[in-house]
């Protein structure tokens, strides 16, 4: 069996967790490939709003097995609280989730490193979400880390000594003011650690390799998107790992040759939390009007997200690096009302017309070209199949679909699983 994929195609925020629930219906395997707790992946139905940050998005299916892959970077203390979550809607987490030993786990002074790292920029900020992620990323290209395996080792905790004692003298080397009390971050910590301890270590490569043997079906899923890819996104402004489908084989042990569908998540608009360049953001009422409607605050931080029309440079792009072979379009609903809708569908950069993504796209180098479309009044929420769709809408999406070369296949006309609608 191949191993179906799902990642974002923009810079996160797409939507990926509503979908991945949707989808898992028809999946044995559910698997995490990258990423930390910095991603919020957010899922709604029965009317309550769950918000997962380490865990699969198929965890709330009974039949699904949960896997957090390699690729993935842990805080047991954040995983710890939504094991909590959990409980309380009795989800048998225990059968459901498994890790990989191959994970790295994040460390109380991952997070200070962070702060202190972040602080020590000033103005030259890269945006970090201040979890611990970059510097536990550093730790493992650094072979330094700390893995999920290693908490079996009986010198587990000498190991996370000699790491904590280096990462306080790195703290002090950025000479700023961090106010932190480590023995009582260290004391919930390794509490949490006994947490994880509950759930089953598996060697992840194997697990996957052996049910693809059983004709068992998997679906890799991605955190950020894919503009926020450490190699192929707007660098530096970008998380700690590999967002796109590379970073699945990767983050799994699966096989290149492996990778069957490739589901991409876009929404209807653009969005971008925290610094970086936004070549097509609003800064009008009209973007104003895109983060009221479609509630852009960051599922895990709270931050406003930044807004924009569709970029479909940056949007080709994506779907060029990940291969994609099937689109799914979020948040439709959100631009109902519009005046008139715009889309970028190529830069003036540095005196000419280009259609592709630029090494450098800060704002003083692009400016977007733009088609109009007209927009739709109706309200999309209640609506449940594409025979209800009004003409304006019918008329974006196969504009888009002509562009990308890639059938859009599914459209999200609101938050809750059951505002899905399939084309």
């Amino acid at each position: 069996m191949a191993v179906d994929l799902l990642l974002g195609l923009q810079w996160g925020d797409e939507g990926k967790g509503k979908i991945v629930d949707v989808l898992t219906s028809n999946y044995d395997i559910i698997a995490r490939f990258q990423g930390g707790p910095n991603a919020g992946h957010t899922l709604e139905f029965d009317g309550i709003k769950h918000v997962l940050r380490t865990i699969p998005s198929g965890i709330f299916h009974d039949k699904a097995i949960n896997v957090i892959g390699n690729g993935v970077v842990i805080d047991p203390v954040v995983l710890a609280q939504e094991l909590d979550g959990l409980k309380q809607f009795n989800i048998n987490y225990v059968e459901r989730l498994i890790i990989s030993r191959k994970a790295h786990i994040i460390c109380p002074t991952h997070r200070l490193l962070d702060a202190a790292s972040e602080a020590a920029k000033g103005k030259a900020k890269i945006g970090s979400t201040l979890k611990g992620i970059g510097p536990t990323y550093m730790d493992k290209t650094g072979r330094n880390g700390i893995r999920v395996g290693d908490i079996e080792l009986d010198n587990w905790k000498e190991k996370y000594r000699a790491l904590a004692d280096k990462h306080e003298d790195l703290i002090g080397f950025h000479n700023v003011d961090i106010q932190y009390d480590l023995k009582e971050l260290e004391e919930e910590f390794f509490t949490a650690i006994e947490r994880l301890k509950e759930l089953t270590f598996i060697d992840s490569e194997e697990y996957l390799h052996q049910a693809q043997k059983q004709g068992k079906s998997i679906l890799a899923e991605g955190a950020q998107g894919s503009l926020l890819d450490i190699d192929f996104g707007t660098y530096p402004f970008v998380t700690s790992s590999n967002t796109t489908a590379a970073g699945a084989c990767t983050g799994l042990g699966v096989a290149p040759n492996r990778i069957g569908e490739v589901f991409g998540i876009f929404k209807a608009y653009t969005t971008r939390v925290g610094s970086g360049p936004f070549p097509t953001e609003l800064f009008d009422e009209t973007g104003e009007k895109m983060a009221k409607v479609g509630h852009e605050f960051g599922a895990v931080t709270g931050r406003p997200r930044r807004c924009g029309w569709l970029d479909l440079v940056a949007l080709k792009y994506a779907c060029q690096v990940n291969g994609v072979t099937q689109l799914m379009m979020m948040k439709g609903d959100v631009l109902s009302g519009f005046d008139a809708l715009q889309v970028c569908t190529a830069y003036k950069y540095k005196g000419e017309t280009i259609e592709h993504l630029p090494y450098n796209i800060e704002a003083e180098n692009i400016t977007p070209i733009y088609s109009e479309f007209a927009c739709w009044e109706e309200d999309l929420t209640q609506m449940t199949s594409v025979d209800q769709f009004p003409k304006e809408l019918n008329e974006y999406i196969e504009f888009l679909e002509k562009e990308l070369e890639i059938p859009i296949k599914i459209v999200s006309v609101g938050p809750d699983r059951k505002q899905t609608i399939h084309r």
